[in-house]
């Protein structure tokens, strides 16, 4: 395959799912990292600024879970997972999930100005450490990270 080759690129098997979990990942990350700025100064322009990526992770995360399930059904023919892959999958979806949740706190707040949940910064911590721990599995996986 040609590095430039985009229809090869494109059609791989398990080429969306690589290019799509970006989304999830970097949009999650900020948008804690706005949210504890937020936090911390009290602005709410920046507390908007990490709602709307929430909202944009919540978006994204679904549908790179589901080019996941994808390249595992095209790549493996659905054999049963077993290892780093099962792993992977069952934090891949929990990170979904914990960004869904994270997303749907903040958006209680959104149309009332009630004030956010104030244990959401340890589970953000917490979403943070699963989605890390997914993505260097991921990692792994695709050959990225190696051994030694």
């Amino acid at each position: 395959m040609h590095p430039f080759d985009l229809r090869s690129a494109i059609m791989a098997k398990h080429a969306q799912h690589v290019v799509l979990i970006h989304f999830p990942i970097g949009l999650f990350m900020i948008a804690v990292l706005f949210d504890f700025i937020a936090q911390a100064t009290g602005k709410a322009a920046i507390s908007w600024a990490a709602y709307y990526n929430f909202l944009a992770a919540a978006i994204s995360a679904p549908i790179a879970l589901v080019t996941g399930i994808l390249a595992w059904q095209l790549q493996l023919a659905g054999h049963r997972l077993h290892g780093i892959l099962l792993l992977h999958l069952a934090l891949g979806t929990l990170s979904a999930l914990l960004i869904c949740l994270v997303w749907w706190l903040h958006s209680q707040r959104a149309p009332s100005g009630r004030a956010l949940a104030p244990f959401r910064l340890a589970l953000e911590l917490g979403a943070v450490g699963v989605v890390a721990l997914t993505a260097h599995l991921g990692g792994f996986l695709s050959g990225v990270n190696l051994p030694g």
